[in-house]
């Protein structure tokens, strides 16, 4: 039951722009902050890769969205990553970099605490392809190396940072047992019966 309650609470959320400005009118097609809230939700996604594909979110939008929901008293998971020619590319951690940075321009230590950072791998989403552990750590560190160049180093290190890309119960485990990955953002997996076996790969905190 507390497992559901989690699930139904984690929300994508596109922030319609009279949100973003504090406007409070009706927006066709679109989903407030102050509507989530209500509703009870406390997480929303931000900076997806299909959000930045499919609707041109920019990393300046990402960063207005951030400030909106921490303002309405919503926990951030704000996601970045790499596409496999960036990869290729070896520019994975340049790509990453700005992203982190510009969705969280102009937070506070205090605000930064509550945000919670999602490593996908665009590549790795919805493919059945997948980062390594290794490959994921060496990611998510270099996040919390970006992370303490913002922010107080108490602060970077107490920040959450998660995984996505294709994570199952068969790689789960693996993943949860590297230092800087303190859990998993679940897709399409969540909807499968697997989605029980990572619950239980990740020990309790």
């Amino acid at each position: 039951e507390q497992l559901n309650l989690h699930i139904r609470t984690i929300a994508k959320t596109n922030d319609a722009i009279h949100r973003l400005l504090g406007v409070g009118i009706a927006f066709p097609g679109e989903v407030s902050a102050d509507m989530l809230v209500e509703m009870g939700v406390e997480y929303v996604i931000l900076g997806h890769s299909e959000r930045r594909q499919y609707f041109n979110e920019t990393d300046q939008t990402v960063n207005k969205k951030v400030h909106k929901a921490l303002e309405c008293g919503l926990t951030p998971i704000v996601c970045c990553g790499e596409t496999l020619v960036q990869r290729e590319a070896g520019v994975t951690m340049e790509k990453i970099r700005m992203q982190v940075k510009r969705a969280l321009l102009g937070l506070t230590d205090r605000q930064a605490a509550k945000v919670l950072i999602a490593y996908e791998p665009i590549w790795a989403i919805g493919t059945g392809k997948h980062a390594s552990a290794n490959q994921a750590e060496r990611v998510c560190a270099g996040i919390r190396c970006v992370l303490s160049e913002i922010f107080d180093e108490p602060v970077a290190a107490k920040m959450r940072i998660l995984y996505g890309g294709s994570v199952t119960g068969n790689n789960a485990a693996a993943l949860f047992e590297m230092p800087n990955i303190d859990g998993a953002l679940v897709g399409g997996a969540s909807l499968k019966m697997d989605f029980e076996n990572i619950v239980k790969a990740k020990p309790a905190l």
